[in-house]
């Protein structure tokens, strides 16, 4: 098997490597273009490639890019697998990779999309009241102040890590990261309706996995855990069935983002948990594979700085180089070693369900 190319440099270099290795593997490749343009002016899209018979009653999805900058290392293990393993596929399996969910995120070296928006976190029933998280609300300013001198990220981080010595880490970790649907600028804000990419994958969904009657959803991640470390997470409690397919699928190593045994936190409005929605004809086993970076705190400040950066900086300013590649540390390492193990867990994944 050959090595595993470095990630690349751009979203439009990651995309162009998609594209050309779909070609090459004689995929068909359907182009949903976005309606914003990239950092350096390109275009934006949702690349579809699709390997096997359209009316497959068996089909394994694999997504990029959920959280933008974390597609650099989906968009490599999607493109490393086109060009080297579609013989792997038995020939009555569909195989489908979605290439960057959330481009724009991508493009910006943002894990949020245009909107501020966490789509991990867009998902929750639009019918009823957007989920509660008041302890946000008294820690958003400490969390996103308005300034980002080098004495406010002090004072600012100080403060924090004095609640999370009172309160516990995994205190901290929920009411940050959990989701918050009342501050637009702060972090893992869920927004107040769909965005761009969840209604382009409902849509997309209904069109085109109604023939599904198994269907397989790895979904990619990066930020959380061990470094080089992925983590298999299921998005459902243990003993039921979406969860425990997962588990006897995957080695018996699923964790339980709703069972507290993750390196999640439990969040609100994450997309997998809707899946069963996409495809509600089809027995659906997903999973997300969260391949760890850095550690939790460096994450955290590199969100800070880019939600300070958007909400109240300028992106084209001469801040926005430093804090880009802030965030790219944070989720994308470009050490080789690294996107290695990252391949080796994500073949293993991939093969186990095919």
């Amino acid at each position: 098997m050959p090595t595993i190319a470095p990630l690349s440099p751009t979203y439009a270099a990651a995309r162009a490597d998609f594209l050309a290795a779909a070609s090459a593997a004689s995929a068909t490749v359907t182009t949903y273009p976005h309606p914003l343009t990239g950092l350096e002016g390109e275009q934006l899209a949702v690349d579809v490639a699709e390997l096997g018979p359209a009316d497959a009653a068996d089909v394994v999805t694999v997504f990029s890019a959920t959280h933008g900058v974390e597609g650099y290392c989906g968009s490599a293990l999607q493109t490393h697998w086109l060009r080297h393993c579609t013989a792997t596929r038995p020939a009555h399996v569909r195989v489908v990779m979605v290439h960057a969910l959330n481009p724009f995120g991508m493009s910006w070296v943002r894990r949020v999309n245009e909107d501020n928006v966490d789509l991990n976190r867009n998902f929750p029933d639009w019918s009823q009241p957007a989920p509660q998280n008041p302890q946000y609300a008294g820690i958003a300013d400490l969390v996103v102040p308005s300034t980002w001198t080098a004495e406010e990220q002090d004072r600012t981080t100080n403060a924090l890590v004095g609640m999370a010595m009172e309160k516990g880490f995994p205190w901290l970790q929920q009411v940050v990261s959990g989701g918050q649907y009342d501050h637009p600028t702060g972090v893992f804000y869920g927004g107040t309706g769909p965005t761009w990419s969840h209604r382009w994958l409902r849509e997309w969904s209904a069109g085109h996995l109604g023939a599904a009657e198994r269907l397989a959803v790895i979904d990619l991640h990066t930020g959380l855990g061990p470094w080089g470390h992925g983590e298999l997470i299921g998005c459902e409690r243990k003993g039921l069935p979406l969860y425990d397919r997962a588990n006897a699928t995957w080695f018996g190593e699923v964790t339980s983002m709703l069972d507290g045994d993750s390196v999640s936190a439990v969040i609100a409005g994450d997309w997998l948990t809707s899946v069963q929605q996409l495809a509600p004809q089809a027995a659906i086993t997903p999973v997300c594979i969260e391949y760890g970076t850095v550690d939790t705190v460096t994450v955290l400040q590199a969100l800070r700085a880019d939600a300070w950066l958007h909400g109240h900086g300028d992106p084209l300013g001469p801040e926005g180089p430093a804090v880009r590649a802030q965030v790219r540390a944070a989720f994308a390492d470009d050490d080789p070693a690294w996107i290695a193990a990252c391949w080796d867990r994500f073949e293993a994944v991939i093969n186990a369900v095919l």
